[in-house]
């Protein structure tokens, strides 16, 4: 391997030689063989160049020959001729991105903007509003589910960080994030956009949300090899689990993380305190709401994860999550002007109650298999059920796998999911699993109609069977505002798919997936309906994915989902099929 010569850049045309005698050796320019096929750049070759060893800055008083090294690595960048580019993230020496120090020796500034755009149209089971529907013969149950959505949002991330964090990580970082949302909503009934009945048929409003303000505290280097122990203050990011089963928020709290034997062993001890989000658009609601943006629900979290076990290539974590909710007494409507606290079902009463989580994960690969892995337990009471007035006791569960292998450039794919029914919705025992705050990686995700849509549950109080972005049936009104609700119809998820990588910028992916309910005696008491079967449906998606760049600075994808109703399906809101399609265009800096 040849090593630049310290002197590089001040090649001179004497011909001493450096201390020791040995020609400085320059990088000399040789154009290309125009015969050759090879790209249209120049070669360096290394020739012997004389250098004035009198203008070597890196050479003592004294010019004895003894060189000392370069103060950091940022100003050697800029000696080999980097330019300075502030609006390109790849090529040249930009300080916004933390290529150099912004000032002083290691304070390091980090500016991330990304720009998200989407665009859908989709039909759901859309209820009538009454006397106000909308047009002829529409005086019905079920209404024109037809609707058009619009979303922007700007993320604006601004990281500022000391240390140098090459090998360890940073003494000090300080981030904030702000995102301006601005979305429009246009339907076909009234009573969907707003609860009152005169409200427009569109809606167009904005937001300002704060996604994270936190500081981060490195306390204290445990090892050699930088193993850690940090604290985190403010709001922040935090996923309970590999695939945001149980709990995937940005709220307020402290954390203490940190590493073990080279990184093998992570932790994490945290508390959260949950807040309220804003209606339309899912963002925290801080700067409308100021202090009412707190709710009385905390969560208390404990996980350790282990990396090569059982197998190499594995991770294994244990998770312990306690949720302490305190919302009994309240009443909350969003800014549509619909209740959200209590729920509009059943009794219509708002419950405190303690939950436990006990929960076992695992990701990474056993041999070529890639494998992701999920159980919970979920352990509490309730001051009372949905359709009852005694105290519950909570006693539910959770599993989820995900397999999959590479073929080349096709990865097939095989899903199964389980949460737990509550079987008689009268007794003293709540069996139905539910989450704190899901966003499932799973299934297909977002491309799936089920988990990206809210199917609301028509005429048996104003609930949706599955949340925006949420796989569980959990009869909530949603999971923004709505407390966890484990009296409910379980799931079942049977799935099969793949990922197709037809050129290296553009990703093709197909899923099916057959959803059906564990167990359908709360919906039959919910809507006074007897014979609702369990089967769903089948849920048919599709995306594509381009990134003309082959970065994640342009995203462009374009999906389409349907459900095909099944018995159970047909019978709360007949047989029309279902159906979104989605263009959403991302541009990163």
């Amino acid at each position: 391997m040849l090593l630049l010569s310290p002197c590089a850049g001040l090649c001179a045309q004497e011909k001493p030689r450096l201390p020791g005698g040995d020609d400085v050796r320059c990088p000399k320019e040789v154009p290309v063989d125009p015969r050759r096929r090879s790209p249209t750049v120049p070669i360096l070759r290394w020739e012997p160049f004389p250098c004035d060893p009198s203008r070597l800055p890196l050479t003592d008083a004294g010019n004895s020959g003894t060189t000392t090294g370069l103060p950091d690595r940022w100003r050697l960048a800029s000696m080999l001729g980097y330019p300075e580019n502030l609006l390109d993230p790849y090529n040249g020496n930009n300080w916004l991105k933390g290529d150099r120090p912004a000032w002083g020796e290691d304070w390091f500034v980090n500016l991330i903007v990304v720009s998200d755009s989407v665009i859908e149209q989709r039909s759901l089971p859309t209820p009538v509003a009454g006397a106000v529907a909308g047009g002829p013969g529409s005086l019905d149950t079920l209404g024109n589910g037809e609707q058009l959505g619009l979303v922007h949002n700007l993320v604006v991330e601004g990281v500022i960080y000391k240390g140098d964090t090459v090998f360890k990580p940073p003494d000090y970082e300080f981030r904030f994030t702000p995102v301006f949302n601005i979305n429009h909503a246009s339907v076909q009934e009234r009573g969907v956009l707003k609860a009152r009945a005169i409200a427009p048929l569109s809606r167009t409003e904005g937001v300002i949300g704060i996604q994270a303000l936190f500081i981060d505290k490195h306390l204290r280097n445990v090892s050699s090899r930088y193993d850690f122990d940090s604290l985190r203050v403010g709001i922040q990011p935090f996923t309970a689990d590999f695939r945001g089963f149980l709990f995937q928020d940005s709220a307020p709290g402290i954390r203490l993380f940190g590493t073990r034997a080279n990184n093998r062993y992570q932790y994490n001890l945290a508390w959260f305190r949950r807040l309220e989000k804003d209606t339309n658009s899912g963002l925290n609601n801080l700067v409308e709401l100021g202090g009412d943006a707190f709710r009385d629900d905390d969560v208390f979290a404990a996980n350790a994860y282990m990396q090569d076990f059982p197998v190499a290539g594995f991770t294994s974590q244990a998770t312990l999550v306690y949720n302490r909710n305190r919302e009994g007494g309240e009443t909350r409507y969003d800014d549509n002007g619909f209740i959200q606290r209590p729920a509009s079902i059943g009794q219509e009463r708002g419950r405190d109650y303690d939950v436990v989580y006990l929960g076992l994960n695992g990701d990474g690969h056993v041999g070529r298999w890639n494998l992701t892995a999920a159980a919970y337990a979920a352990l509490g009471s309730s001051t009372h059920g949905v359709f009852v007035d005694t105290e519950q006791e909570i006693r539910a569960a959770f599993v989820a796998a995900e397999v999959s292998r590479d073929y080349n450039w096709i990865r097939a794919r095989a899903s199964l999911a389980y949460a737990s029914p509550d079987r008689d919705p009268f007794d003293d025992v709540a069996s139905g699993f539910d989450a704190i705050f899901e966003n499932p990686l799973f299934a297909g995700a977002d491309t799936s109609f089920w988990v990206r849509q809210a199917v609301p549950l028509i005429g048996g109080g104003r609930v949706a069977l599955s949340g925006r972005n949420g796989l569980l049936n959990s009869l909530r009104p949603g999971k923004e505002f709505g407390q966890s609700n484990f009296e409910n119809p379980g799931l079942v998820l049977f799935g099969l798919g793949a990922d197709l990588d037809l050129t290296p910028t553009l990703r093709l992916s197909v899923n099916l997936n057959q959803l059906m309910f564990a167990d359908t005696a709360v919906l039959e008491v919910a809507r006074n309906q007897a014979g609702i079967g369990r089967d769903i449906g089948q849920d048919l998606s599709v995306a594509a994915t381009w990134r003309p760049l082959a970065t994640q600075n342009i995203v462009v994808r374009l999906s389409a989902a349907a459900l095909i109703p099944g018995g159970g399906y047909r019978r709360l809101f007949g047989g029309a099929v279902p159906y979104s399609v989605l263009g959403n265009i991302v541009l990163s800096y």
